[in-house]
């Protein structure tokens, strides 16, 4: 089934959910009227389409493969990237000094999350190189801008992130690539680094590796480590690539799924390569890449569920199989009561991530375009909730597409289940899923609960003015927001973090659930309670908020729980 642009969900949402109003009316995004914005998702939609959509099953069953050191792409994802490429999808929100369009992150994310759901794998592409001209813009020097920018918006080069060592996964510290001075103002990196997303290809003229290493007097942890642009092909002062560095594929990883995006071991003997930021401030400047890519990913999964929403749909509605058990029904599998559960759980669900991540991308924006404390504030709060709820939906979505298809679910014909393979590691990547919930209730509960309360007043202030069309999806959403809050007071007060570390999924998904409820019931006053959107809300708060109860509970339980068990309870 091909994939369609959700174009009137994304302009519902901004319209009268996520206020992207507020955004276009600052003087930086002055320039994305509401016609540029609605142009700009029409065009968006048809590469998607029309260029994307018919590459999904050609990057799973011709994946990418490595031929003499060369990773060879899967059929047409050179022609698919070209008119990303080509289109300026890669650049969107990169300063227009540098070539980009400078458009709000808001607009590149709602793309981003319609290029997710045509092909995952290739979009995992421009994603990359668009956190790399993130930090690259904040931490680079001029001479570095200069001549990586360009070529970077353009999408002529593609850019990488490489963190991961055999030894060292989640705990970056561990890393043992060194980088070495050459005396010149370059850097010898030797070491080798796993698990790198689109190393390498062959349809962009250079690939540009972001790459952590320790300097000689680097201090040991995450404090001594330094991070450096190591490009495939050197290049010369006007940005022509030339002769090879000393670095290499060594192999590509066999996946579980998104066969089409390469993941590599790469090699560094010796590479040359240039000091992005301060000495030994690499992870300063590598986790502007990161929370980039967190959201990015989060969209991943959101993106994921809507094609494999839109993949069960096209397929209970054309399904026949057993009695109809209502009147005037269609005769297909949809009109069965667990099929419609099953598909309406997936629509709301899809509806909460999106609000929660575009809502993440508006805080962005604001933060940049306005000198309000508050905003900034606001978007690492929700970044984690965004990466993880985000991904947590496509994985949830992607498997009960699987279930909507009952056994040709389980059959690789369909392609439903090759949405559940590709998003699987997007709960993983870019920081697991736990981390994030772990980095929820430390970082972002160091302010007192400062943001978080916040957002909570603005979701009481949705209730309060809820009643009027509505009495019982107010009030069952003020309850959960109350619950809420003292949960979140109880876990400020904890001194001992892993007391928070124990509860910290349950948390992050209850406050997802609260969130999602809460942009629900916009949605619901935007059109007067009566609609399709009111009635996908009261779905919503009435079978999925009443989760954040038990969640909770979970939430302040505590680790010493977790430690009765002992390890040989585990084995037992």
């Amino acid at each position: 089934m091909a994939y369609r642009a959700p174009l009137n969900d994304f302009q519902f949402l901004f319209d009268h959910v996520v206020g992207l109003s507020q955004v276009t009316e600052t003087q930086l995004f002055s320039e994305a009227t509401a016609d540029v914005t609605s142009a700009i998702l029409a065009e968006a939609g048809k590469l998607c389409e029309d260029i994307l959509s018919p590459l999904q099953r050609n990057g799973d069953t011709d994946p990418a493969y490595l031929e003499n050191g060369v990773v060879r792409t899967s059929p047409g994802f050179a022609e698919g990237y070209r008119a990303i490429a080509e289109g300026g999808w890669v650049g969107m929100s990169a300063p227009e000094a540098q070539g980009g369009m400078g458009l709000p992150q808001t607009i590149t994310t709602a793309v981003n999350d319609m290029m997710s759901g045509a092909c995952l794998a290739l979009q995992l592409n421009p994603l990359m190189s668009q956190g790399q001209i993130e930090a690259l813009d904040h931490h680079a020097s001029d001479a570095l801008k200069a001549i990586y920018l360009p070529k970077l918006v353009s999408g002529e080069w593609c850019g990488t992130m490489n963190l991961t060592e055999p030894q060292a996964g989640s705990d970056v510290g561990a890393l043992r690539t060194k980088a070495e001075p050459n005396g010149d103002g370059t850097y010898a990196i030797t070491g080798q680094k796993i698990f790198i997303s689109w190393a390498d290809n062959d349809f962009t003229a250079n690939v540009c590796h972001l790459v952590l290493a320790r300097l000689p007097d680097g201090a040991a942890g995450t404090k001594g480590i330094s991070l450096f642009m190591v490009p495939k092909f050197i290049p010369d002062a006007d940005g022509v690539p030339g002769p090879a560095n000393s670095l290499k594929v060594v192999s590509l990883e066999h996946k579980t799924g998104l066969h089409g995006s390469p993941t590599a071991v790469m090699q560094y003997d010796g590479a040359t390569g240039w000091l992005v930021g301060e000495p030994h401030q690499g992870m300063k400047a590598m986790f502007t890449m990161m929370n980039n890519a967190r959201l990015g990913v989060g969209v991943q999964g959101i993106g994921s569920a809507e094609g494999a929403y839109q993949h069960a749909l096209a397929y209970a509605t054309d399904r026949k199989q057993g009695k109809t058990p209502v009147d005037g029904g269609t005769g297909a599998i949809i009109d069965h009561a667990d099929v419609r559960r099953m598909l309406a759980t997936m629509k709301a669900e899809l509806f909460a991530a999106r609000a929660i991540a575009l809502s993440c991308a508006v805080a962005i924006d604001m933060a940049r375009a306005t000198d309000d404390a508050d905003w900034p504030s606001r978007a690492a709060f929700l970044t984690p909730i965004a990466k993880a709820f985000g991904t947590d939906t496509g994985c949830d979505v992607a498997q009960l597409g699987v279930q909507v298809h009952g056994g040709m679910g389980y059959i690789e014909e369909t392609g439903a289940a090759q949405f559940a393979r590709d998003v699987r590691v997007t709960a993983i990547y870019e920081g697991t899923n736990g981390i994030q919930a772990m980095d929820l209730v430390a970082r972002k509960l160091s302010d007192g609960g400062e943001a978080a309360y916040r957002l909570l007043d603005e979701v009481e202030e949705t209730a309060e003015a809820a009643r009027a069309i509505s009495e019982s999806m107010a009030r069952d959403l003020w309850r959960a927001a109350e619950s809420l809050r003292e949960v979140t007071e109880w876990l400020v007060e904890q001194k001992d973090l892993n007391d928070r570390f124990a509860g910290a999924v349950p948390f992050l998904r209850a406050f997802a659930r609260v969130l999602g409820a809460h942009f629900h019931l916009k949605s619901a006053l935007a059109e007067g309670g009566k609609g399709p959107r009111s009635r996908l809300a009261e779905f919503y708060i009435t079978r999925l908020l009443p989760e954040h109860a038990g969640l909770l509970v979970q939430a302040r339980a505590g680790a010493a729980g977790l430690y009765a068990l002992s390890v040989e309870d585990l084995a037992g």
